[in-house]
Formats: C-alpha cells, structure tokens, sequence
C-alpha cells in the first residue's frame, strides 16, 4: 500500500511541477523549456519578493577573478552605494572611458553586485578600457518613486563632477548611462535630467537602454497584447511593478490593464501629450499588425489623481517634451519582439530620430525580456550572447 501511496503522490507533485513550469512558448524561441524554467523561478521569486530568490532569476554571485585585472571597489557616490570597476593598469597617459550603469528589477528587485551585471560590468570594463559605475539605488519597498531616480540623479551628477572624472582618468567627452528593464527606465530618465541641467558642466556623450520600460499611459501597445502572457515579463507583472513603484494600490492593476487611467475625459490628457506615446503613428506597420487602439471613455476611480506619478517624465520618459529630446545624447536602443516592452523602445527611437537625435535602433526576433542577463551556462541563450556582443561591439565603436 505504501508504495502505491509513494507512487500515486510522486505522479501528482510531478504533474503539479509540469503544470507550474509550462508555458507556451512562441517557435521562434530556442531551447524554450529551459527559458520556462527560468520563467518558473522568476515567478517564484516574485511571489516570495525576496532578493534570495530573485538571484535565482539573475544568477549568483559571480566567482571572484571572473576577469582578474579588473579592481573593484564598493564606495558611495554622494551618498548613494555604488560598485566602481576599473580596468587593469596599463595605457598610462591615455584617458579611459566611462560607464553609469543602472541594473533593472522592477525598481523592486536586482543589484548591480550579481550575476550577470556583475560579470558584464566586469567585460565592459576590461575589453572596453572602461571605468564602470554600478549604482545600487534604493528599492521597493523601502522606498518609492522619485526616490531611486533621484539617487541615480545624484550618483550620476557626482560621477561627471571634473574632480571624479580626473580622479579616474576618465575622458569627459566618452561617459554614458546605460540600464536595462526598469534600469534603462532610469538611465533614460537621467539622461533627459542632466542633458537639461545647466549646472552640469559635462553631459554624457551617449545612452544607451536595453528594452527600457518608458510608459504607464498605454498597457494595450502591440507589444503588450502580443506578449501579455510571455515569460519572464508578462503584463500583469509589469503593472504590478508600476503601481508599486508609484505608491498605488495592486487592485487597481485590472483598471490600468483596461486603460481607464488614460481615459477619453481626463483634460489633462491633451492631443498634444498622447501623441508622444501613439503608437499607431510612431510604429512601423511590421510592428502595428492587426492591433486596435484600447481608449476608454471614462475613468470611475480618479486614477490620475490617484497616481500622480503616471503622467510624470522622470518615471515616464516617452512623456517628455520634443525640446527636452533633442537635447539628450545619441542613443542605443535594444528591443525584443517577445517582450512587453518592445513597442516603448520603439517608439522613444522614434521620438528621439524625430528631435534630430542620432539613434541605433537594435531589434531581435528571436529575443525576450531579460535576455542580456542569460549568457552563462547552465541558464545561457544564443540569443542574449548576441544581445552582449552587440551591445559592447556599439559602446566600443560609439562611445
């Protein structure tokens, strides 16, 4: 009797797991049971919202000497907790370049200190003869937003100062911010912030966003719709992250995936304004489809006034201004077809070339959210080894 029990319980917890791990996946993403077990611990790791179990998402600590020249220090920026990487000795009398990154996470999960950030800022900062500053930037839910884009404000106005630039021997006319997910949010925020900050003798010569969320106004984008169940990032998730982010109650997750929040009545709302995120004009038809537009013609919970911070530029880049654009540095944009986030990027791309700025639109087919991070065995992808490659082949040739 036992061993049938055995036996009857081992079937049942196999078919829960299996039930747990699967999601479809689209036929164009390789090896797609390893990215839905991936998917699985990210899940995971979102309903424990423990960093322990995120690191699972992003990988562990990475192995000390991964690259043995580079010298890694952890200090503060201005007060803000940062990892600075500086490349071996060598090419004296030669300035270097500079590199803010700002690691992603739902601006509630992730440090710059592991995994895959870790070993990239660590190649960056070797092959690229690049100093590199990871900012640690505070997280939900310790604090909400503006706070970490103002800690990534302050993190960066520190790192161009001249005293630190010199201190580093870093060239003033070769620094970037880069940040990928909601760390490219950040860093395109950041970018608008100094490029228009008089005070701020120097400004970063390039951006560079690795599919950067930059909207709340429009959860029905193609992108959305399309991958509103894919893994790593399905759009109830990035609601999720959203309304954390901006202090707002999770039950209204269903009326911001319904669009209520830019309902047809709000004035505040102007032609003018929602132009800058329509993406049936700043989309090519390759990226449109078959897709309709989703606008509600009222909003019966006040959710402007709510949540505030959804019509803000500094949590939502795309909203900024045409004069704001054009002055930002030239940009990197690195989008996925299997991503939520792709039609953001997309559109910024757009909204930046339309300002006159010099933009690298990096589009993948094949590619899904969080790629950039899935470069090392057991959780590696060709995909996200192209998507490093590429990256740092732009940095070396732009930067």
């Amino acid at each position: 009797m036992m061993p049938l029990l055995c036996m009857v319980v081992t079937v049942l917890l196999a078919a829960a797991l299996s039930y747990y791990v699967y999601n479809p996946m689209p036929d164009a993403i390789q090896e797609p049971w390893k990215l839905m077990a991936v998917d699985a611990a990210f899940r995971t790791g979102i309903n424990l919202v423990r960093e322990d179990a995120f690191s699972a998402f992003r990988g562990c600590k990475s192995p000390a000497g991964v690259v043995p020249g580079v010298k890694v220090s952890d200090i503060t920026f201005a007060g803000v907790p940062v990892r600075v990487y500086e490349p071996p000795a060598g090419g004296e009398g030669h300035l270097r370049r500079g590199l803010l990154y700002l690691h992603g996470g739902g601006w509630a999960f992730g440090s710059g200190k592991m995994g895959a950030y870790d070993k990239v800022s660590r190649m960056i900062s070797d092959e690229l003869n690049t100093v590199v500053v990871s900012v640690e930037y505070r997280l939900f839910p310790e604090v909400l937003f503006p706070e970490p884009f103002l800690d990534c404000v302050a993190a960066a106005k520190h790192f161009l100062s001249p005293e630190v630039l010199d201190k580093y021997a870093i060239d003033p006319e070769r620094v970037a911010v880069s940040g990928d997910s909601a760390g490219g949010n950040l860093a395109a925020a950041v970018a608008q912030e100094v490029a228009t900050d008089d005070s701020v003798p120097v400004k970063f010569s390039v951006q560079a966003l690795i599919y950067p969320v930059l909207q709340a106004l429009d959860f029905n984008t193609p992108s959305y719709v399309q991958n509103r169940n894919m893994a790593i990032l399905p759009r109830q998730v990035m609601v999720q992250f959203w309304l954390q982010y901006l202090g707002a109650d999770i039950s209204l997750q269903p009326q911001l995936i319904a669009n209520n929040h830019s309902a047809l009545q709000h004035s505040v709302l102007t032609p003018e304004l929602r132009s800058r995120l329509d993406w049936t004009s700043l989309l090519s038809q390759k990226f449109k489809k078959s897709y309709k537009p989703v606008v509600a013609e009222r909003d019966s919970h006040g959710l402007l006034k709510k949540i505030p911070g959804l019509l803000d530029a500094r949590s939502s880049p795309l909203l900024a201004g045409p004069e704001v654009l054009a002055k930002c540095p030239r940009a990197y944009i690195l989008t996925c077809e299997f991503d939520v986030l792709r039609d953001d990027g997309l559109m910024y791309a757009r909204r930046l070339k339309d300002a006159g700025v010099a933009v690298t639109s990096d589009y993948y087919e094949d590619g899904f959210h969080g790629c950039l991070s899935f470069t090392s065995w057991p959780l590696d992808f060709d995909v996200g080894k192209r998507v490093l490659r590429n990256y740092m082949t732009w940095l070396q040739n732009n930067l």
